[in-house]
């Protein structure tokens, strides 16, 4: 099975609001994925990675990620998803179990 890398930066609405720590959340495994924030220089774009089996989604996956972005104003970030097969409803569970995990 060969994996498609989707890499794209995502403008925050402003709010500015970061990170205070690095998460990990979810692993990969039969429909699962991982999810992995990281902090990087405040008030910078949200850089995202994407490593996925599933081609041609790249829109989707940018949609499910800017809707995240914007409703938790996060910036300054580093997300890293490393997905095997996860619905779209899955990918926003897991960005809010590792946004709760960071902020723990």
């Amino acid at each position: 099975m060969s994996l498609e890398t989707i890499e794209f930066t995502v403008d925050g609405d402003g709010r500015s609001v970061s990170l205070p720590g690095r998460a990990h959340c979810g692993v990969v495994g039969s429909g699962d994925l991982e999810v992995l924030l990281e902090p990087k220089a405040a008030g910078s774009a949200v850089s995202v990675r994407i490593v996925t089996p599933v081609k041609g989604f790249d829109a989707l996956w940018k949609r499910v990620v800017e809707h995240f972005v914007a409703e938790t104003g996060l910036a300054g970030l580093s997300i890293e998803i490393n997905d095997n097969n996860a619905s779209p409803a899955i990918v926003a569970l897991r960005l809010r179990q590792a946004l709760a995990e960071a902020r723990a």
